[in-house]
């Protein structure tokens, strides 16, 4: 294992790996991520759950591939997912309150965003899922061996991610059993993965390149709901 911060250390071969849109934050922070708390309170994530409940106008997500050319489509054996569209008065709320937050990702990240994407709310049920993935870039094998990655999406810099629903050990409206967010070459100390339990309210903020390949793991029960967003940005 490298460390790449203080408390966290990724796999040896990504560094071996020639990634075109490689970068780190300062390695001298406790985590290469930022965790927001409180972004929205309780009643805010209440509300933005009970929309996505009565709401049945959603689609099936669609997951970048990489042919001659890169295109998009579903198969649920990769991304199991539902995507909403946030409503207004919610999105006029998480607007106002990102830009409050931006300095901080900036700071934290060393760059200056530019263009962001539509917000998607991402709904998990039951046996619901996201398999390995990075944000930025296709995962290149030879012989079911990962050899490297390839942009796909370059105007992504930034991934943020802002739970309304809870992980718990019992799942009802606003919480669920599973669907944590895993980092799959991030690592403690002891080799131990770095697994995001999600948290109403709290956002996770991270680096869209391939150092940051994550999974959604698979929602045993209850509902999974999440406002995503990628963000492009100059990097300082």
């Amino acid at each position: 294992m490298t460390q790449i911060s203080n408390k966290i250390y990724c796999s040896d071969f990504l560094i071996s790996f020639d990634i075109e849109t490689k970068l780190l934050p300062n390695p001298y922070y406790d985590y290469p991520f930022l965790i927001i708390e409180n972004f929205l309170d309780g009643n805010e994530c209440y509300e933005i759950n009970k929309k996505v409940k009565e709401d049945d106008d959603y689609q099936k997500a669609q997951i970048k591939i990489q042919k001659l050319i890169t295109r998009a489509k579903i198969n649920e054996k990769i991304r199991k997912t539902n995507i909403y569209s946030l409503n207004e008065k919610y999105l006029e709320i998480y607007t106002k309150r990102f830009l409050n937050y931006q300095p901080i990702i900036e700071e934290y990240f060393k760059l200056a965003l530019t263009t962001s994407t539509n917000i998607q709310v991402l709904e998990y049920i039951k046996d619901s899922f996201y398999a390995m993935h990075s944000d930025d870039s296709s995962m290149i094998y030879k012989d079911n061996e990962l050899i490297g990655f390839v942009p796909v999406a370059k105007q992504r810099k930034v991934s943020s991610v802002l739970f309304t629903t809870s992980t718990n050990k019992v799942a009802s409206d606003n919480s669920f059993i599973g669907g944590e967010l895993l980092f799959n070459f991030l690592f403690d100390k002891n080799g131990n993965e770095i697994k995001i339990e999600p948290k109403a309210g709290m956002m996770l903020v991270f680096l869209s390149n391939p150092y940051f390949t994550h999974e959604v793991l698979k929602v045993i029960k209850g509902r999974r709901i999440s406002l995503v967003q990628w963000h492009n940005a100059i990097i300082n």
